[in-house]
């Protein structure tokens, strides 16, 4: 999904020249169950950003309908997404002020005059009353011959492509907010229909627990465990029901909605929430990282950096202006524009810097030094990307296999709790062993549900760390 147009009035805004950084390139490797890390991920190449390929709608992966109609309407209605829009329009019509000042300036100053003149004035006129009317072009134009103008125009022409990266990743950041504040959302609804699940389990225990002791079984001991352990997941579905309202309301302000008019339907059971893992390919291209909007943004605010380093230079040589003016004069606006009245000048003019107190110096210096600074922020950006690439491969990889184990220690919890109930029933055991073995099998079913609904938020991580993910079809080499 593409918003924003890479140029307007067929201005190429985004055409910046690549930073002179070197960029790590390579492929990480398929995980394997005891290699978590990237051994070679290849050799340093230049940096070239890719930012302006689309990505798609990549949450389509996921196989959830109402998350894509939440993507759509999030697009559509963000304030801050507008806000960002109109952050790149302010960007790129500096660009083009900027691009501007490479073209003579010519203007008309039409003027219309009548005086009266002093006798008692040195020189003397006498007592004169003259109209005055004038109609000139005035020309002006500077020589860029130390490229003082041309370094300007591709600094701030730079500067409108890291804003236009810069929308492009509060764009794929909100849109991967939506994506986690979904999924945490239905994770919290299989949750709940877990704990309501467990608290109508609980009402039959204490009405199980109440007859025994109304038939001289047991003691009243058991009644009151049954009845805390009942009140206890009453609680705790209240406290899941204000965590959901929380995140639903969320939603609704990244959307753009009213959070009073915004709802989203419960699931109704958990087995009504089945997400589809995306499946991660082996031998992923270092190389995406070059299409996250964060880099190509770090890298442009280098080529920014690089660019005013040369206008802070050209600021030792002199300026070569070309001014000329042309066009009628007269005190009789019948004979304005006969060939008599006309006038012209033309002439070039030279300023050179003698003597600034160092500032010209300075500021070169201070240019010089906000570069190198540039430098080592994209150095480290990059570095950073590749860490939360490494990140997100090794949590997807382990909660992949955590959930595995989960899967088997839900599946003992219950049998454990049916055994407990059995024994009860017989007589073998107290009522504690049943409180102990069901509260078990309530963590692990709230474990595994809260499992699911992480290894989903880590998987959008991993896209948004991929920069907006793995798809064959907008990858580089496409």
């Amino acid at each position: 999904m593409n918003l924003l147009p890479h140029c307007c009035d067929g201005d190429d805004l985004r055409a910046v020249q690549p930073a002179k950084v070197r960029f790590l390139c390579g492929a990480w490797p398929e995980y394997f169950t005891n290699s978590c890390k990237a051994a070679e991920l290849g050799v340093w190449k230049e940096g070239r950003p890719l930012d302006h390929i689309p990505r798609g709608a990549w949450w389509e992966v996921f196989g959830d309908p109402m998350l894509s109609d939440l993507e759509r309407r999030t697009t559509e209605s963000n304030h801050e997404l507008k806000a960002a829009m109109a952050r790149v329009e302010q960007a790129r019509a500096t660009a083009r002020i900027a691009r501007g000042r490479l073209l003579p300036d010519l203007d008309a100053n039409a003027s219309a005059r009548r005086e009266h003149f002093s006798p008692n004035q040195v020189p003397s006129f006498g007592d004169v009353t003259a109209s005055t009317f004038r109609a000139p072009l005035d020309l002006s134009y500077e020589i860029d011959l130390w490229g003082r103008v041309r370094r300007g125009f591709e600094g701030a022409r730079a500067e409108a492509a890291a804003s236009a990266a810069a929308f492009h990743n509060f764009l794929l950041t909100l849109q991967a907010d939506i994506a986690q504040n979904y999924f945490a959302l239905r994770s919290l609804d299989a949750e709940i229909s877990t704990v309501t699940r467990t608290i109508e389990l609980r009402i039959e225990q204490v009405r199980l627990v109440r007859s025994r002791f109304e038939g001289g079984i047991w003691n009243e001991l058991d009644i009151a465990r049954a009845e805390t352990e009942l009140a206890s997941t009453e609680a705790e579905a209240a406290s899941l029901a204000r965590r959901r309202d929380e995140l639903e309301n969320a939603l609704a302000i990244l959307i753009g909605e009213s959070p009073s008019k915004f709802q989203l339907t419960p699931l109704a059971a958990v087995e009504h929430w089945k997400p589809t893992m995306p499946a991660i390919p082996a031998g992923l291209p270092a190389d995406l990282l070059e299409r996250w909007p964060d880099v190509a943004e770090a890298e442009r605010q280098l080529a920014t950096a690089n660019a005013r380093g040369g206008v802070a230079k050209a600021a030792f040589f002199p300026v070569l202006r070309l001014t000329g003016s042309g066009g009628y004069v007269s005190g009789d606006i019948n004979n304005l524009f006969s060939w008599d009245s006309r006038i012209w000048s033309i002439g070039p003019s030279v300023s050179l810097p003698i003597f600034a107190g160092g500032r010209n110096r300075a500021n070169h210096r201070r240019a010089r030094a906000a570069y190198e600074e540039a430098v080592e922020k994209y150095r480290q950006r990059i570095l950073v990307a590749f860490g939360e690439v490494e990140n997100g491969l090794a949590s997807v990889h382990h909660l992949s296999e955590q959930a595995a184990a989960q899967d088997r220690a839900v599946a003992n919890a219950r049998r454990t709790a049916e055994l407990a109930s059995d024994r009860y029933r017989a007589g073998i055991v107290s009522y504690l062993e049943v409180v102990d073995a069901n509260r078990a099998a309530l963590e692990t079913e709230r474990a595994k549900v809260q499992l699911a609904g992480r290894r989903l938020i880590e998987a959008i991580q991993l896209i948004k760390a991929l920069g907006g993910g793995w798809i064959e079809s907008h990858s580089p080499n496409s």
